[in-house]
């Protein structure tokens, strides 16, 4: 199972949050708008948010419900998942942006982390059904019932919403739980 912790499984979580909240800072601080380094599907300029999207929020109620799940969710899957933890992380990370910048029928900016923080629940939810084992079956029932809600966010609802984001997040979660079922030693 590897050598786990909570202090060493909260490491990239809190990093991840850490620079979500310098983000927003910078643009509290110096009253400047960052959401130029959101998605923005099928342009070059776009591109960018592949990487930086999940960092930029457009307002502290949406920082502040991006926080709270990611924590959770990440110290989850770094702490019961060391040796899958930043595939898993990385895929849900990049690979959903990618497929919002390729997929989005909207050419308007996508930001915030819900995306990754729907492959991550994804794939908590979806991992422990498909292993079978009991520790991981455990998991995916509590991640559902605290989390599981949040799939109606995968249809289309607010025009100022990314539901683009979360059913990537989501696919990509399914599909890295699948991929990821059969290792040993997670």
């Amino acid at each position: 199972m590897g050598n786990r912790s909570l202090i060493g499984s909260s490491v990239v979580p809190f990093r991840m949050v850490f620079l979500m909240w310098l983000v927003y800072t910078v643009e509290f601080a110096y009253q400047v708008n960052l959401g130029w380094l959101g998605i923005r599907p099928r342009t070059a300029t776009g591109l960018i948010g592949i990487f930086t999207a999940p960092l930029v929020h457009g307002n502290l109620a949406h920082l502040v419900s991006n926080t709270v799940p990611l924590l959770f969710l990440g110290v989850v899957l770094f702490y019961f998942y060391p040796r899958i933890g930043d595939g898993v992380f990385i895929r849900c990370y990049l690979i959903t942006n990618a497929l919002v910048w390729l997929l989005s029928p909207r050419v308007s900016y996508h930001i915030g982390a819900s995306g990754l923080i729907y492959g991550l629940s994804a794939f908590l939810i979806f991992f422990g059904f498909m292993r079978k084992d009991f520790g991981s079956l455990f998991i995916s029932v509590v991640v559902f019932l605290m989390y599981g809600g949040i799939f109606y966010g995968i249809f289309p609802g607010s025009p100022h919403v990314s539901w683009e984001s979360h059913l990537a997040g989501a696919v990509v979660g399914l599909v890295t739980a699948y991929l990821y079922k059969d290792i040993r030693n997670v």
